[in-house]
């Protein structure tokens, strides 16, 4: 079973989003919601004090637990009812990055797709594994040390694992966590009940019996374990994780369109049930001041939220050549760092101006209708000209061709687009850079890859419903 991240901001958005509309007063009963020490007293800040551009960037993670805050196991009927086994594991299979801006403005996030191959301590990894390798460590260390307290053995291990995610979500984007937010399997269902369902759509029809999913296609209102099943399928969507990751996107905008809603916001049962909801199931950072946090909300919600997920390289990347079946999503720590400041940072500094124009071409030689022509568009908001765009014979990956002179250029080219081979060829035109794009291009201008939306895509933001495959 392949079960995802049940939706980090499913808890958190109705704090991010509905605080300041039930103040104050009722805010104060989160105030006993689980905490653990997730970021760095050197980075906290201090009292009244925001970063330096006076925005928060929150870490939203999704478990595959089957236990609540406290370690403790959900009950079988709890299980059943969610459609889950009792068999989890220490994966992180949601990671979302939130910046609440300083002032009247949309929020923005980030999707990390949950297998991108990435450093980490112990060595290269899919990152949703480094929950598990800090938790394994950590009980590992307290036991050699001659610990035998098992509730302090298990705690000490959970604060280790949630910090060792954060560690390699910073260490990949570049962004600084000012919080930590968690939800797990119940928290997700239990918060779309509270809510009265968030409203989703598909393009079409689908079962799966792993996740539990069996929707129709087009509108519809989901929650609870329907809901659940809904962010957690990957099996038979086309696009697998990035289908199930632009999933998550909709529900949470949906969920935030529905917690801003007259008929939840004015009605004191649901309010109510969306306190304890997030009682029940959330852990928050422990430097987290939910009161000061509220009135830096005031006004943001009303740019709404804007939702998009990281260049990759490959999304089907073979790491291990001795085992076909080892496959992750390929990232470029580079472009993501650059993908990141520019999306809730200061932008990356433009290109050095060169003497002359450099033009780049761009062939496609996969299947996605239009990709040349945007991606030479991207490539045309970064400093080069645009040039020749069409479509080629099919070739599984792509390729960034130049002349002696052009090389560094080239490689600037490459690193936009997500880290993407190069090739010197003194075939290619004076002046010009040839970009041939694979049938696994995921970068800039694909779906999914934090650039233009492809052809269809249109961006996730909580305005709208947006059908989804």
């Amino acid at each position: 079973m392949h079960p995802l991240g049940k939706i980090v901001v499913a808890g958190l958005a109705l704090v991010v989003f509905c605080g300041t509309a039930y103040g104050y007063a009722n805010f104060r009963a989160l105030d006993d919601v689980a905490r653990d020490s997730v970021i760095d007293a050197d980075g906290e800040a201090k009292p009244g004090e925001q970063p330096a551009d006076g925005s928060l960037d929150i870490l939203l993670v999704g478990r595959d637990a089957r236990t609540d805050p406290q370690g403790n196991p959900l009950p079988p009927d709890v299980l059943r009812e969610l459609r889950v086994g009792a068999n989890g594991d220490d994966l992180t299979d949601t990671l979302i990055v939130l910046r609440i801006p300083n002032g009247t403005h949309e929020v923005k996030a980030f999707s990390i797709p949950r297998d991108s191959y990435v450093s980490m301590p112990g060595g290269k990894g899919k990152i949703n594994a480094a929950f598990g390798r800090g938790k394994a460590g950590e009980a590992r260390r307290l036991r050699t040390a001659g610990e035998t307290d098992k509730a302090k053995i298990d705690q000490s291990a959970l604060t280790a694992a949630r910090r060792a995610t954060r560690q390699a979500v910073e260490d990949l984007t570049g962004v600084k966590i000012d919080h930590f937010a968690e939800v797990n399997l119940l928290s997700f269902s239990e918060i779309s009940k509270a809510v009265g369902g968030v409203d989703v759509c598909l393009n079409q029809a689908t079962k799966d019996k792993n996740s539990g999913a069996d929707f129709p296609a087009g509108p519809q209102r989901i929650a609870g374990a329907d809901a659940l099943a809904f962010v957690r399928q990957r099996d038979n969507l086309k696009g697998g994780d990035f289908d199930r990751v632009r999933r998550q996107q909709v529900f949470l905008a949906g969920l935030a369109r529905q917690v801003l809603s007259a008929g939840t916001l004015a009605d004191p049962g649901k309010l109510s049930d969306l306190i304890d909801a997030v009682k029940r199931s959330v852990v928050l950072d422990a430097s987290w001041n939910l009161l000061d946090f509220v009135a830096q909300l005031r006004g943001v919600s009303g740019g709404g939220i804007r939702f998009e997920t990281i260049p990759v390289v490959n999304p089907d990347y073979r790491y291990n050549p001795n085992d076909l079946r080892a496959t992750a999503v390929q990232v470029d720590p580079a472009a993501v760092k650059s993908f990141a400041a520019g999306l809730i940072g200061s932008a990356a500094p433009p290109p050095a101006k060169q003497d002359a124009p450099v033009t780049v071409d761009v062939s496609n030689a996969g299947p996605q209708a239009g990709l040349a022509a945007r991606v030479a568009g991207y490539l045309g908001e970064h400093g080069f000209t645009k040039g020749d765009t069409g479509n080629t014979g099919t070739r599984r990956t792509s390729l960034v061709r130049f002349g002696a002179d052009l090389a560094q250029r080239g490689a600037e080219v490459a690193k936009l687009l997500g880290g993407l081979t190069t090739q010197e060829s003194a075939a290619v035109p004076p002046g010009h850079i040839e970009v041939v794009l694979g049938t696994v291009y995921a970068g800039p201008g694909a779906t999914g890859g934090g650039g233009a939306p492809a052809a269809g895509d249109e961006p996730i933001t909580s305005s709208g419903v947006v059908c989804v495959n």
